[in-house]
């Protein structure tokens, strides 16, 4: 399944990921894919709206951290950049690994840069800026 959105403002960005979250928890990894500022946090925003409401307020990019875990009532979200992250033996010592043992959905930014670590039933998920505030979302899974 591929489809193509064209959004205007961060919030249609975010209702996107929001539908999106139902075949995101049957999958459990998301792979975001885009420049800096695309929105892939933005993106991640909504799928925890949707997943884990009450964490929504937590949401913020995992850049120095590496990993931010939104444990909700329901489902949970583990939210990787993968950005800093410079090889395959340096992803492992993150304990990237172990998250694959917990309940919930793995959402990884920059997942472009560790491709061969993801399971191929992942949702693929590209934001390209392409104004302002629009940005074109692709998302990519097979049926």
């Amino acid at each position: 399944m591929k489809s193509v959105t064209v959004t205007h403002s961060p919030e249609e960005t975010m209702a996107v990921a929001y539908d999106l979250a139902p075949v995101a928890e049957k999958r459990r990894y998301v792979c975001l894919t885009g420049g800096l500022g695309a929105g892939k946090t933005v993106f991640t925003s909504g799928l925890v709206q949707a997943l884990c409401p009450e964490c929504l307020e937590l949401v913020h990019s995992p850049t120095f951290a590496i990993v931010n875990e939104y444990l909700g009532k329901n489902q949970n979200v583990f939210h990787f950049d993968l950005y800093r992250i410079r090889s395959a033996d340096d992803l492992y010592s993150t304990g990237f690994y172990d998250y694959e043992e917990r309940r919930g959905v793995i959402v990884a930014e920059w997942s472009d840069l560790f491709a061969e670590c993801f399971p191929p039933e992942s949702v693929f998920v590209k934001i390209e800026t392409t104004g302002e505030n629009e940005r074109t979302v692709t998302v990519e899974y097979k049926d």
